[in-house]
C-alpha cells in the first residue's frame, strides 16, 4: 500500500504540474492527437490510388490500422516515456530513481510521463470503433472478446518493445534512432496488412519479432477471413501470448541493464 501510494503521489504530481498551464496543455492535447491522426490519414490516402493492398480492401485494412492505433496510442501512452532512459543515463539522473526504496522503472514512467498522450489513447479508441463498424464482421461472443483481447494485448506488446529498446541505452547511450526503428517503426508497419511486405523483411519484423499478432491475424479472425499467406487460423488469437513472450523478454533486458549501469559519479 505504501509502494501505490508513492505512485499515487507521482502520477498527482505530474498531472498537477502538465495542468498548470490550461491552454498549453489543451494545445499539447490537440497537436499529440494530429499526430496519430497523420498515421491514419496515410493509410486513406493510399487507397485513394489503389482499391486493394495486398487483396484488402481499405474497410478490411481500417480493422488492422485500428487495432493498430489503438494499441501503440495506449502503450505509448503508459510507458513511452520510457525512452527519456538515454537522457537520465548520460545526465546520471537515474541514480537518483536507484536510490529510492523503490523499483526503477515504475518510477521512470511515472515520473517522465506525458498526459497530453492521452488524446492519441482516445483517438485510437474511436478510430477502431468505426473500423469495426464498418466493416463486414458477423460479430459473435468470441468475437466480441477479441476486439477487447486484441488492443490490449497489442498494448502490452508495444510496451514491451518500449521497455527493450529503451534499455539499450545501458549499453549504447546515443541509441535512440535505433529504438525508434522498433518503436514507432514497428507501428507503421503493423497499420498495414502483413501481405504489403515480401521476402526477409516480412519474415524477420512481421514473423521474427512478432508485429504480425498484433492486429493483422487478429483482424481476420474478426473478418473471418483466411489468411492469403496460408497460416493457421488460430493465430488471430495468439497475441496475448506473444505479448507475454516479449514481456519477459524485456524484464530480462531491463535487468541485465540495470546490472550494467555504473553511476556516472556526478
Amino acid at each position: 500500500m505504501g509502494e501505490l501510494s508513492a505512485y499515487g503521489q507521482l502520477l498527482r504530481a505530474q498531472a498537477r504540474a502538465q495542468a498548470s498551464y490550461r491552454a498549453s496543455f489543451g494545445i499539447d492535447l490537440f497537436v499529440s492527437m494530429l499526430a496519430l491522426g497523420f498515421d491514419v490519414l496515410s493509410v486513406i490516402v493510399l487507397y485513394q490510388v489503389t482499391p486493394d493492398l495486398g487483396g484488402f480492401n481499405l474497410r478490411e485494412a481500417m480493422v488492422i490500422t485500428g487495432i493498430t492505433a489503438a494499441a501503440f496510442a495506449t502503450a505509448d501512452a503508459g510507458i513511452g516515456s520510457v525512452e527519456r532512459l538515454r537522457v537520465l543515463v548520460r545526465t546520471g539522473q537515474l541514480d537518483a530513481l536507484l536510490l529510492r526504496p523503490l523499483p526503477a522503472l515504475p518510477q521512470l514512467v511515472l515520473t517522465e510521463l506525458s498526459l497530453r498522450k492521452l488524446s492519441r489513447v482516445l483517438f485510437g479508441v474511436v478510430v477502431l470503433a468505426v473500423a469495426v463498424a464498418a466493416a463486414p464482421i458477423q460479430w459473435t461472443p468470441a468475437r466480441a472478446a477479441l476486439i477487447v483481447l486484441a488492443p490490449t494485448a497489442g498494448a502490452v506488446f508495444f510496451g514491451a518493445v518500449f521497455v527493450a529498446t529503451a534499455s539499450v541505452s545501458f549499453w549504447w547511450v546515443e541509441s535512440g534512432e535505433v529504438g525508434n526503428a522498433f518503436t514507432y517503426g514497428g507501428r507503421d508497419l503493423a497499420i498495414y496488412p502483413v501481405t504489403a511486405y515480401q521476402g526477409w523483411f516480412r519474415r524477420i519484423f512481421c514473423y521474427g519479432l512478432g508485429f504480425a499478432t498484433v492486429a493483422y491475424y487478429p483482424a481476420l479472425a474478426l473478418l473471418d477471413r483466411p489468411d492469403p499467406l496460408g497460416a493457421p487460423a488460430w493465430l488471430g488469437w495468439v497475441s496475448p501470448l506473444v505479448a507475454a513472450v516479449a514481456v519477459g523478454v524485456a524484464a530480462l533486458v531491463w535487468r541485465a541493464g540495470i546490472r550494467h549501469y555504473r553511476s556516472t559519479g556526478s
